[in-house]
């Protein structure tokens, strides 16, 4: 009696549990509202489905399309309602083995058995457009549109305009109170993170209704329900794409980094850096293969290298030394100091480039032939605070206030940083920091609005990349306030020397060779010893030189002199923007040939230039670093510092 009393409560209990599960799904079925009444058919359920903003564009500063988005086309399967008979069907519109939709099949029944589940991701239109047409005869098969990324021009500008990627566990948990779900994409890097609030736009609804086999029947209540996605901002950059691309095409085969700024308002004109990758290969699902490959690849092409990478500046600083040399004293107009071979102090001699005696020289003179020994005395007479605390007000030191990118701020040394290093330390540590060797760094960014204070006669633009964001639905546009230019506390005059010292570089020093058709400009070469490999070769200039329009800043690893790889690069740039094409001179085309087809950076350590280590000091003799001369073999006449 017993059992048979057990065996009818297991099986009350059964038919309970069947009831309870009928009633569970007959709510679900009921949708929003669960009642005929409310226009829902019986047999049928309202289905809320999220919408997807476009996210906003990126123009260039001439209005060209950089970036938009493309449709991509998802097929999802809601396994209850598939029919296993209509495998071979569906099978042959996708191009798959039947194995191949069992498997995302079984898939997407271990995900949820009444959810459609993204399933075959990426098809192509052909493919999408193949399943559609045949969807009547496929019970619980969906389809999903999602907006990807779509790149328009040669201007790859990775690091500036950055990456969107599907949201990962972390930032999920980071946003989700912002409205983001997993499957979202969101912009990882660049000017797609900065301002990832802007461009998402706002995401709306929709509300269906689906038959018993999950399939939709019909929009509920023809629409009224719903509510519409919202686009994102559009953004208009400060970028000069024919510009980024033309220094891209320059960069073949090297590492480092060019910025051109516009002197007067900061807007980025170019941002370069490299090696780097293109911002399409996220527009699909990244592999892991790929995406470990991105990671471990030792030249690091997604670390920014002009923002983050620190060089020792070499001889382009020494444009620095001659104005804090004047504004504080040590130099006075027309004064002449000498330049000879070697610079004693103590036991230690440090060294001009190739020994060489230029004689009692002014300023000018000093800028235009790189002398060494002229900027060591200037150091020597200066106190290491003077030094440091001039360097800060130069931006060195320091972040820019570049929005949103990460940024090295370089090391600009006092003296608690060379005791704390060195313990006991003399004037013999500091004195290379007068001609930018040493221990110290900046970076390429550093270096262009600095270029750039030199060009205006002081004052540090703010740089920036956008120039307004404006809502292509609203035509309302978003203020985008930039903090105001730094004026660097040195009289004007004391500008006018400096800009004429860089002004002869181009006629009759370094940078002789590189200067521009009919367009005078100013610059200083530099190049920066590299305790790793090869020294690194730097360049500055602005142009024109009367009243500049372009302020540039280069660095090429492991490429040797500045005159002999950033000099032609920054020149020829600085002549794409200013004329819009390159004179067909042979000068001319012997750099672009150049630097495309043997200009290379050496082996190097890693992908990131790390800021000089602190170097024992030389027992009895420093031979400080070139001054920036090209050793072209090629061209023996090419000679210079």
């Amino acid at each position: 009696m017993d059992e048979y009393r057990t065996r009818v409560r297991i099986y009350a209990g059964v038919v309970l549990l069947v009831f309870l599960l009928l009633g569970l799904r007959l709510v679900q079925l009921q949708g929003l509202s669960g009642a005929a009444g409310d226009g829902v058919p019986p047999g049928s359920a309202v289905r809320e489905q999220s919408i997807d903003p476009a996210r906003g564009a990126m123009y260039a500063r001439d209005g060209t399309l950089l970036v938009d988005n493309k449709p991509t086309y998802t097929i999802r399967l809601t396994p209850r309602y598939f029919d296993r008979s209509k495998i071979p069907l569906l099978a042959n519109l996708l191009g798959v083995p039947d194995s191949t939709v069992d498997r995302r099949l079984a898939q997407a029944r271990q995900r949820n058995a009444f959810r459609p589940v993204p399933s075959f991701q990426e098809v192509s239109f052909e493919t999408f457009s193949h399943v559609q047409e045949h969807l009547y005869e496929l019970p619980g098969v969906s389809y999903d549109v999602e907006l990807r990324r779509r790149y328009h021009t040669a201007a790859r500008a990775a690091h500036a305009l950055g990456y969107v990627q599907e949201i990962d566990g972390r930032t999920l948990a980071q946003k989700r109170s912002r409205g983001y779900r997993m499957g979202d994409r969101v912009g990882r890097t660049g000017l797609e993170h900065i301002y990832e609030p802007l461009l998402r736009g706002e995401r709306g609804r929709e509300f269906v209704l689906v038959n018993v086999h999950g399939s939709e029947v019909m929009q509920y209540r023809n629409g009224t329900k719903d509510e519409p996605a919202t686009s994102g901002y559009d953004l208009h950059l400060t970028l000069d794409h024919e510009l980024q691309a033309f220094a891209e095409s320059l960069f073949v085969g090297k590492r480092g980094a060019a910025v051109a700024l516009d002197p007067n308002t900061g807007k980025i004109l170019s941002l370069v850096s490299k090696p780097d990758f293109a911002p399409s290969l996220f527009t699909q699902s990244v592999s892991t293969s790929v995406w470990d490959s991105l990671r471990s690849n030792p030249h690091d092409p997604l670390f920014n290298r002009a923002t983050q990478s620190g060089y020792p500046p070499g001889s382009t600083w020494k444009p620095f030394m001659a104005l804090v040399a004047f504004q504080t004293g040590l130099l006075q107009r027309g004064q002449r100091l000498d330049c000879p071979p070697g610079y004693r102090i103590g036991r230690r001699v440090f060294s001009n480039h190739g020994g060489k005696d230029e004689g009692r020289i002014t300023a000018a003179k000093a800028l235009e032939v790189s002398c060494n020994t002229f900027f060591y005395k200037l150091m020597d007479e200066m106190a290491l605070g003077t030094w440091h605390d001039w360097a800060l007000e130069f931006g060195f030191g320091q972040n820019t206030p570049l929005k949103g990118f990460r940024q090295s701020p370089g090391l600009i040394p006092d003296s608690s940083y060379f005791t704390q290093t060195y313990g006991q330390w003399t004037q013999g540590y500091t004195i290379n920091l007068g001609i930018g060797q040493g221990d110290m760094s900046v970076t390429p960014l550093q270096l262009a609005r600095y270029t750039a204070a030199l060009g205006n006669g002081g004052r540090l633009p703010t740089p920036h990349l956008i120039q307004k964001a404006v809502h292509p639905e609203t035509g309302r546009e978003r203020s985008l306030d930039l903090p105001p230019a730094d004026t660097i506390p040195v009289d004007s005059v004391y500008f006018d020397r400096v800009q004429e010292g860089m002004h002869r570089v181009m006629r009759e020093g370094t940078g002789r060779w590189v200067q521009i058709p009919n367009v005078p400009s100013a610059g200083k070469t530099g190049t920066a010893q590299n305790p790793h490999g090869q020294d690194h070769s730097l360049f500055i200039m602005f142009a024109p030189y009367e009243d500049p329009e372009i302020a540039l800043a280069v660095t090429v690893e492991n490429a040797g002199y500045g005159a002999t790889a950033a000099a032609p690069l920054a020149s020829l740039m600085a002549e794409q923007y200013l004329t819009g094409t390159i004179a067909d001179t042979w000068e001319r085309r012997y750099w672009q040939q150049r630097l495309r087809e043997e200009v290379r950076s050496g082996p190097g350590q890693n992908g990131r230039s790390p800021s000089p280590s602190p170097a024992s000091p030389p027992a009895t003799q420093v031979n400080a670093q070139p001054a920036d001369a090209p050793s072209d073999s090629t061209r023996a006449d090419a000679s210079s510092r």
